[in-house]
């Protein structure tokens, strides 16, 4: 059996980083004195003349990026989700979004999976906050080969993105074949008795939890939702018409995130019942990443559980 390939999303941003700066002359990329972390260090080596560090600076950091944007260029600002949505969060509305400039954030060590940085850095409330500025666009990419694609596509498309990249390395679940499109949600399993709509690095989990209940005899599909602005309001009901139920499984907060966005959609389209796996709206802790991911419940189990809970109320 080949061994399971393991990568943090955020390396396979600093790579693209690196491929986009071979291709796109019009492209600087902002960090916020972090980037070994963020791996924008990646790109600072191949193209020193194209990177600026604004320091410990995240507001004008966006400030900046926003000012280049507005001169043509192609701006990835980046910094840790807790500072990039949080800290900038008025920068990135007021500066980036009002004017819908051409402003990448590329915000790493997203979630629960920060491990020992701990509650202050464990920022579960970036999709909340990101999802209720107009016009951004949210990607939360499942493995390496999907936040490599990610990143290639936002830079294709004019206006704000929100890219958020985890600090574990997580499973390969995609092949170098895999298409990714803005935008849309992906069927990784079919099923008929729950929907399983996962984002980041639940997807994995999503997806052996699907075996757990397949051992059990019930049938799951499992929907992979990278974009989570705009979401793909087509597969939700799809999903909803086809199993009759649907649990959201994500790393973070159940308040504002994925969660919310599809039972926004379905309560709207087809109203049916939709559990949420994620952080049940507290704060993290300090502890090892795989620890805190059980201690929290984002994991396979509480999938399944949620499932058959879902599938009870039909």
């Amino acid at each position: 059996m080949a061994d399971i390939i393991k990568t943090a999303t955020r390396d396979a941003y600093g790579k693209a980083l690196v491929e986009l700066g071979d291709k796109i002359e019009k492209l600087v990329v902002f960090d916020a004195d972090l980037a070994a972390a963020t791996k924008t260090g990646m790109f600072k080596k191949a193209h020193p003349d194209k990177f600026i560090d604004c320091g410990i600076a995240e507001g004008n950091m966006m400030g900046v990026a926003a000012g280049m944007a507005s001169a043509g260029y192609t701006v990835f600002a980046s910094s840790f989700a807790m500072f990039a949505a949080g800290r900038a969060f008025e920068q990135v509305r007021n500066t980036i979004c009002y004017p819908h400039l051409n402003v990448k954030i590329g915000a790493t060590h997203a979630g629960i999976s920060v491990g020992e940085d701990g509650a202050s850095h464990q920022c579960c409330e970036d999709i909340a906050l990101m999802r209720s500025i107009p016009g951004m666009t949210i990607l939360n990419p499942a493995d390496d080969v999907e936040a490599r694609l990610a990143v290639l596509a936002a830079a294709e498309m004019n206006g704000p993105v929100y890219m958020r990249f985890g600090r574990l390395a997580v499973p390969r679940v995609f092949d170098e074949n895999y298409k990714f499109e803005i935008g849309k949600g992906v069927y990784l399993t079919e099923g008929t008795d729950v929907t399983i709509v996962a984002t980041g690095l639940m997807v994995e989990r999503a997806l052996a939890a699907a075996e757990l209940l397949k051992a059990e005899g019930i049938s799951a599909a499992v929907i992979n939702m990278a974009t989570i602005k705009p979401i793909d309001k087509d597969i939700l009901l799809d999903a909803a018409n086809k199993t009759g139920c649907i649990v959201t499984a994500e790393e973070h907060n159940i308040i504002g995130g994925l969660g919310s966005a599809v039972a926004e959609v379905l309560s709207e389209t087809k109203p049916v019942p939709v559990l949420r796996v994620g952080v049940e709206d507290v704060f993290g802790k300090s502890g090892p990443a795989l620890e805190l991911l059980e201690i929290f419940g984002l994991n396979a189990a509480n999938i399944v559980a949620k499932a058959k809970a879902a599938i009870a109320l039909k």
